[in-house]
């Protein structure tokens, strides 16, 4: 197979998040495979735009995002669409007031037809659950909290 193919490939599973491609041409196949990573940051609430003149109470959203900035969220690693349970009408993976420990599954991101396992990263116990099963997440956007 032509390695300009194979850079290609490799750009391609870079690019969309999916864990793996496999390719058969003829009597050749290459299969190419990434390690899952695990995305480990903090959120930090933004600073406030000053209002000339006018004292404004901070917003629910600047609230959570405050709050969420000194507790550790696990994030999703890639663009999809969240599952809280392995199958329809299954018990969740988790629930708040559960203790977990790292790399407990925590729920599923399907990404291109792919279901990847979001782990924890921490042991302790889930204190909030910040999506619902079936609904599109964005890179990066908190998921479940643990402390």
């Amino acid at each position: 197979m032509d390695l300009r193919k194979i850079r290609k490939l490799i750009e391609l599973i870079q690019e969309t998040g999916i864990a793996e491609i496999e390719i058969h041409e003829g009597e050749e196949s290459v299969r190419i495979s990434r390690e899952q990573t695990k995305v480990i940051s903090t959120m930090v609430a933004p600073a406030p735009a000053p209002v000339p003149h006018a004292v404004t109470a901070p917003s629910a959203k600047a609230e959570q995002t405050e709050t969420l900035s000194n507790k550790h969220t696990v994030k999703a690693p890639m663009v999809g669409t969240v599952y809280l349970s392995p199958s329809p009408g299954a018990k969740t993976f988790v629930h708040v007031g559960q203790t977990v420990k790292v790399g407990d599954t925590l729920c599923l991101i399907e990404a291109m037809k792919t279901f990847n396992q979001i782990e924890s990263d921490k042991a302790g116990t889930v204190t909030a659950i910040l999506v619902d099963t079936g609904i599109p997440v964005e890179f990066n956007q908190p998921l479940v909290v643990i402390e």
